[in-house]
Formats: structure tokens, sequence, C-alpha cells
């Protein structure tokens, strides 16, 4: 007579089978870590220049804004107006580096200094570590007179604003012309070429 108890059946049919475990082997994890490390070499690098070159881009508009603004308030007033670069947010500096932040004020005798009475309007501090925002026409100030044409240049000025490493791909200008108008260029186009 034939034994049918259900442990004795069940025990060859468990002792034929593989018994499949989940989980990843040595070379798929390998694969794997070094896929995820090709990605994290080329993604980094992308990361910083994206993100330098948006801050690259919002200073310069920040100056665009602030020459922008002091063009209307100029043609509003009917007085003149003036940018100029500023250490303090108080005073010109009387110096063409821009990196150390500018100013905007009321400049109702046309001289581009900040005199008793005359009202600054807007300040901004120096840009991030390392960036430096230089113009090609040795100029510290510009003045916006009340039919909105920009004085005290010696002709158009374009304005370069470098990151730390000075590199071209994310390089942006602001050149003003002595109408008065104003335009923000990346290198390679305009008067961005240095």
């Amino acid at each position: 007579m034939q034994n049918t108890s259900p442990t004795r059946r069940a025990l060859p049919a468990l002792a034929g089978s593989r018994v499949q475990s989940r989980g990843f082997t040595l070379t798929e994890l390998l694969v794997a870590i070094g896929i995820i490390a090709i990605l994290v070499s080329v993604g980094i690098p992308s990361y910083k220049n994206v993100t330098t070159a948006n801050r690259m881009s919002a200073e310069i508009n920040g100056l665009l804004y602030d020459m922008q603004y002091a063009r209307s308030e100029a043609i509003k007033q009917g007085t003149p107006v003036t940018v100029c670069a500023s250490w303090d947010g108080q005073t010109c500096l009387g110096w063409v580096w821009w990196g150390a932040g500018w100013i905007v004020f009321e400049d109702k005798n046309g001289n581009q200094s900040v005199d008793p009475g005359e009202a600054v309007l807007r300040s901004q501090p120096a840009l991030a570590s390392g960036d430096s925002l230089w113009p090609d026409n040795w100029f510290y100030a510009v003045t916006y007179n009340r039919e909105g044409y920009a004085l005290g240049m010696p002709g158009t000025v374009t304005l370069h604003l470098h990151d730390a490493n000075w590199n071209n791909v994310i390089t942006r200008c602001l050149q003003i012309s002595l109408v008065g108008q104003m335009q923000t260029e990346r290198f390679g186009f305009g008067n961005c070429w240095w």
C-alpha cells in the first residue's frame, strides 16, 4: 500500500525545484553604481554652469532695471537722475568698478555726486563674490536728463559682467547708447566681446 500523506508528496516536488531569491547580483550592483557615477560626474558641472548663468543674468538684469528706472524717473520728475558705481550705497565711488554695487539718485545739479537734498532712490549691493562688472569706456556714472538722454558718457558704452573664471559662455553685457537705449547681450553678440 502506498503512503499518500501530503508530507511525503510535497518533499520530492520541493527537492526538484529551485528556490528563487529576490535581490541584485554583485555585477548588477556594480553596473548600477557605475551608471550613477557617470550621471553625477556629467550632471554636477552642468548644474553649476546653469546656476552661475542664472545668477549672471539676474545681476545684469538688475543693472538694466535700475538704469531703466533712473531714465523713467528723470523723465517723470523733469530733473536729472544718475546711476553710479558705489561702495556704500550712499555716495558715488568715482571709479569704474561697478562690481562694488551702484546707486540711483536724484542729481538736481547734474554733477554725478550725491549732494545734500538729493535723495538716493535705489541702492544695489556688491555683486556675488568673484563676479566683476567693467565698462569698455572708462565711465563710472550715467546721468539721464528730463528727455531720457544719457549724459556723462564717452559715447555708446558696454558694461561687461564676468564670473570669477571669466567663462565666456556665461558672460553677460549691458549696452547703453547716448539716447538712453539699453539692451543686454551674451558674449559674442553686439559689443560683448571681452
